[in-house]
């Protein structure tokens, strides 16, 4: 991704259990938003095919879309990035999940441009996962200078309380 471009704010995670909702959410996402492309269980056939229907929606939207999982994929499947990918990529936006200070500096060390700190808040994705809160998100997000999206239990309201958020992404908040 050229870095003239700035960095989404707002990020809509794709999941298995979004069925058919899938499409609405991509619908609901303001242009310049992002896209994390998940859906790791499907085989790898279905995985790409659907990757490759959202691709064209993104496009037709101005998203970022990025894959989950290794760079030199994400860059065959033409997405503007990675997330989780282990090697950085030249031209590719590159992400990161971490959940506490030693993920930050791991991610930090491996080229991560953007990080997804989670669980903020009680989450269906995780049940039973222990949430950061707003005081522990806002203590380790002030601990990097990566830009840092808040994840886990997200909405608008919830973001706006939150200090050292960049942005935001949400699963069911854009598919309910």
């Amino acid at each position: 991704m050229p870095r003239r471009h700035p960095l989404p704010r707002l990020w809509l995670m794709t999941d298995e259990r979004q069925g058919e909702r899938l499409w609405k959410a991509l619908q609901k996402l303001p242009p310049g938003s992002g896209v994390v492309f998940r859906h790791k269980t499907l085989p790898i056939q279905a995985r790409k095919a659907l990757f490759s229907e959202v691709r064209k929606v993104c496009r037709r939207r101005r998203l970022f879309l990025l894959l989950a999982g290794p760079s030199a994929l994400a860059r065959r499947w033409r997405a503007d990035g990675s997330h989780g990918g282990a090697k950085p990529v030249p031209g590719l936006l590159r992400t990161a999940s971490v959940h506490d200070l030693t993920e930050i500096r791991t991610a930090e060390r491996a080229g991560a441009d953007l990080l997804f700190l989670s669980p903020v808040f009680p989450t269906r994705s995780h049940p039973g996962a222990k949430p950061l809160g707003r005081t522990r998100f806002a203590l380790l997000a002030g601990k990097t200078r990566l830009p840092v999206v808040a994840l886990g239990g997200m909405d608008e309201r919830r973001a706006r309380t939150l200090a050292g958020a960049y942005g935001w992404a949400g699963i069911d908040a854009w598919s309910g």
